[in-house]
């Protein structure tokens, strides 16, 4: 694929609004190498091994899956001349799985600031998908409205880098950028 043709799109939403389908409907009618990188570790838990499986089956066996749950900067600067579009599934996850490792929040916020640059960077198109959870009411305790405030704010620094922002809900996209 050629750079002049690259894009990329953050797509946001609550949960089950159609956000992964929606992106990998976008990019399966667009790209024909396609890669899926997933954040999510699901270890023992056998709801979210449930809900992995689902996923790999509603993308086909035409998609690359790349399993990484921490470095998506890595992935972007190391593997794009194997794919023509990257779609990262979920930045919301990302965060989650940053914060059990311990990262503080200089050290999360300079993770946002790293990923940013390498998805305006990579010579190939970028879909990231993350969850909006900045609609309901405040959280009661401090480790929730941490994690509401990292995700917000992750949500506007990659946004402001890419070429669309695309909100989903009920299954339908709002273009907002």
């Amino acid at each position: 694929m050629d750079s002049a043709n690259k894009q990329t799109m953050l797509v946001v939403g609550g949960c089950r609004s159609g956000k992964s389908r929606f992106s990998q409907q976008w990019a399966a009618e667009r790209f024909t190498r396609r890669t899926f990188v997933a954040t999510t570790v699901a270890g023992d838990d056998e709801e979210m091994q449930h809900r992995v499986e689902m996923h790999r089956r509603s993308r086909g066996a035409d998609w690359q899956t790349i399993e990484e749950p921490c470095d998506l900067t890595g992935v972007l600067r190391e593997q794009w001349r194997e794919t023509d579009v990257f779609l990262i599934d979920c930045l919301t996850l990302w965060l989650t799985n940053l914060l059990l490792k311990d990262w503080s929040d200089a050290e999360i916020e300079t993770g946002m600031t790293d990923l940013a640059a390498a998805v305006k960077e990579c010579p190939v198109s970028v879909v990231l998908v993350a969850n909006e959870v900045g609609l309901g009411i405040v959280p009661e305790s401090a480790l929730a409205r941490r994690f509401r405030d990292l995700a917000g704010w992750c949500n506007q620094r990659i946004g402001a880098h890419c070429d669309q922002v695309v909100f989903m809900a009920a299954g339908l996209p709002l273009y907002l950028k």
